[in-house]
């Protein structure tokens, strides 16, 4: 589910490595989940973001990330929705179809709630994004 980042022994493996963790194999009757990409080559890395919104106290609407990579690929997903304010932040694990070695920018979205102020504003204060077994 939620597990951020690795272990100090690692992440365990499967596969042809998973004699490298023979502590997790003792346990039995264990469930196992791997998230996987809808598309080749269905490869994942779980990424940590924490947005600080600045601009309006308090708004409604969602704000999303997209990640380019340098072969032109993008892939967009929601952190928050709801109500907005510049004095949270807000954290989301992403399972990101775009390996960090590939990723060549980050763009931030707002997108305002049909019913919000007209001349509401928002933007993103900081985006810090954790990746990665040694939290690079």
């Amino acid at each position: 589910g939620e597990c951020f980042p690795c272990p100090p022994e690692g992440c365990p493996m499967m596969g042809h490595y998973a004699d490298r963790f023979p502590y997790k194999l003792k346990r039995v009757n264990q469930k196992y989940f791997l998230n996987t990409a809808a598309d080749k080559p269905f490869a994942t890395w779980r990424q940590k973001v924490f947005i600080k919104l600045s601009g309006v106290k308090k708004t409604r609407g969602d704000i999303n990330l997209v990640f380019h990579d340098t072969q032109g690929h993008t892939k967009e997903y929601e952190i928050a929705n709801g109500d907005l304010s510049q004095d949270d932040t807000y954290t989301k694990y992403l399972d990101v179809e775009i390996n960090p070695k590939n990723t060549q920018k980050i763009e931030f979205l707002w997108n305002k709630a049909i019913f919000s102020l007209l001349w509401a504003r928002l933007g993103a204060k900081t985006v810090n994004i954790v990746y990665g077994e040694d939290g690079r």
